[in-house]
């Protein structure tokens, strides 16, 4: 057992590199903003639709359980808008919702920009140095089944090894970290944006790749959902396999 403990301290690791820390920290600080100010911006409309239009009077595909005007709006009976039954419909509206998010709409436009200054720096130096390559991306050896089985048994024993920060990293946080980085954090940002009026006025691309901003508000839902499920995770991972030496790593590179 000693000998297999010589073994693993011998293994090489790198630090976490001056700007992997910086960028981490400033997507980190970005996507709690986010986070926050996103689930005030819920509360107000917590009901998601598909395409490119969606408002009350509409049924929607689900509705998230948050808020006070989660189930709370009352209309009076709807008439025709065309006199067409199967068109656009009208009512009035007998009770006033709770509409109280323009300084998170303020909010997570600001954040969102320092989300995309993180993210760019990361990503673009990630393939600059290597980064990427090396600490991210699985080799195809690593993808093996007997590999991958392997990490996943190892992540479920506890209590979990204290490990060293920094790469090299196992098969399952490649996989996880390379989601994150080249597909959920661009995902997230792009359906961001699509829901701006005054960027797709000037991108109307935007519009046709997700199907209107209906559709892009959906899959930002979604997206959120996946990264606060993995963030949690990610901070369960900490806790588990020695914190301190976790964030004083990502924080002074010791």
């Amino acid at each position: 057992m000693a000998a297999v403990q010589e073994a693993s301290d011998m293994v090489p690791t790198r630090r976490h590199q001056p700007w992997v820390r910086l960028t981490h920290w400033l997507i980190a600080l970005a996507v709690l903003v986010l986070i926050y100010s996103g689930i005030a911006i819920l509360m107000v409309h917590p009901r998601f639709y598909w395409g490119t239009v969606g408002n009350d009077l509409m049924k929607p595909i689900f509705e998230v359980p948050v808020g006070p005007n989660f189930h709370a709006m009352q209309w009076s009976p709807t008439t025709a808008f065309f006199g067409n039954p199967d068109g656009p419909v009208t009512a009035d509206r007998l009770a006033e919702p709770w509409n109280g998010n323009g300084w998170a709409r303020s909010m997570h436009f600001l954040a969102a920009w320092a989300f995309l200054l993180g993210l760019a720096v990361y990503l673009g130096l990630g393939a600059l140095t290597g980064h990427a390559r090396r600490a991210l991306l699985p080799g195809a050896d690593e993808l093996t089944a007997g590999n991958i089985g392997q990490d996943i048994k190892a992540h479920l024993r506890l209590p979990m090894p204290t490990v060293r920060p920094g790469p090299p990293y196992g098969v399952l946080q490649k996989l996880t970290y390379a989601m994150v980085a080249f597909v959920a954090l661009p995902l997230m940002f792009l359906t961001g944006i699509t829901m701006s009026p005054a960027i797709t006025a000037s991108y109307p691309v935007l519009l046709d790749v997700f199907g209107g901003g209906q559709s892009a508000r959906t899959i930002h839902f979604f997206t959120f959902s996946f990264l606060a499920l993995f963030l949690l995770v990610h901070l369960v991972m900490i806790v588990l396999t020695g914190p301190l030496r976790q964030l004083r790593a990502m924080t002074l590179g010791k």
